[in-house]
């Protein structure tokens, strides 16, 4: 690292070989981020099985690593991720979206002020195929999110969380003790949304900090996504882990930090 640079903000994506011509994309949302003096990004892209399609759209860049493992999902790719994260400050960024300008000074600001939140979360817009955007009802006001407000706005509103887990900046520290995502094959962000909810402050950014973008291919459009059966046992998982951390007693920060 340079002698300059003291702290690292770490960018992960998961990506797979459909979703990795959006890559550049991604990588020219992340190169147009200006940080605070003395901060930096890396990105950590880690393939969700081990390809010769993805490594193509890899952008040759030194504050890129690119690693490839055993498929398990999203889930699993962004916890092996992990591995080479070195850095304060986790970022999700999914291979097919792209951050807004500003997007990650905000993040640091928010933690870097309080360190009673654990995790941000800002307005994200969906990017349609024509590439226009647009937005959804719903958004928190501009702030602080009390712990268990996730939760229950999304058993209140057919399990859909008034904040985007795509849009996620999360101590890196806390993201470890929660274990990191969930070992389900979809979901997996809302669980850590929901678990970072039920432990910790969060905050929303009005914002708009990512373009969420809408294509054939993404995992969430597939017919398996919207099955009746598995989705009802997602949720069912998903609302059992955040109701059990939040009523463990233990909060984040722990007491005396």
């Amino acid at each position: 690292m340079n002698a300059a640079v003291s702290r690292r903000v770490i960018v992960v994506t998961a990506v797979h070989a459909p979703s990795a011509r959006f890559l550049p994309e991604a990588h020219e949302s992340l190169r147009a981020q200006e940080l605070p003096p003395g901060w930096e990004w890396h990105w950590v892209i880690q393939e969700d099985g081990r390809t010769d399609e993805v490594r193509p759209h890899v952008p040759d860049d030194p504050r890129v690593t690119f690693r490839q493992g055993r498929p398990g999902g999203p889930g699993v790719a962004r916890t092996l991720a992990l591995a080479h994260a070195e850095g304060e400050y986790v970022k999700i960024l999914d291979a097919d979206d792209r951050l807004t300008p500003g997007t990650l000074a905000r993040d640091l600001a928010v933690l870097e002020a309080d360190r009673t939140v654990g995790w941000t979360t800002s307005r994200a817009l969906d990017l349609l195929p024509d590439g226009s955007t647009a937005g959804f009802p719903g958004d928190p006001d501009d702030g602080p999110i009390e712990p268990g407000a996730v939760l229950d706005f999304w058993q209140a509103n057919d399990f859909r969380a008034q904040v985007h887990p795509a849009t996620l900046c999360v101590r890196r520290d806390l993201l470890l003790t929660l274990g990191g995502w969930m070992a389900l094959p979809a979901s997996e962000d809302t669980g850590l949304l929901l678990a970072l909810n039920s432990v910790s402050r969060g905050w929303f950014s009005a914002r708009t900090g990512l373009l969420y973008r809408k294509w054939d291919g993404q995992a969430t459009g597939q017919a398996a996504h919207v099955d009746p059966a598995e989705r009802a046992a997602r949720m069912a998982v998903v609302a059992a882990r955040a109701r059990a951390l939040g009523s463990s007693g233990w909060r984040y920060p722990p007491a005396g930090r």
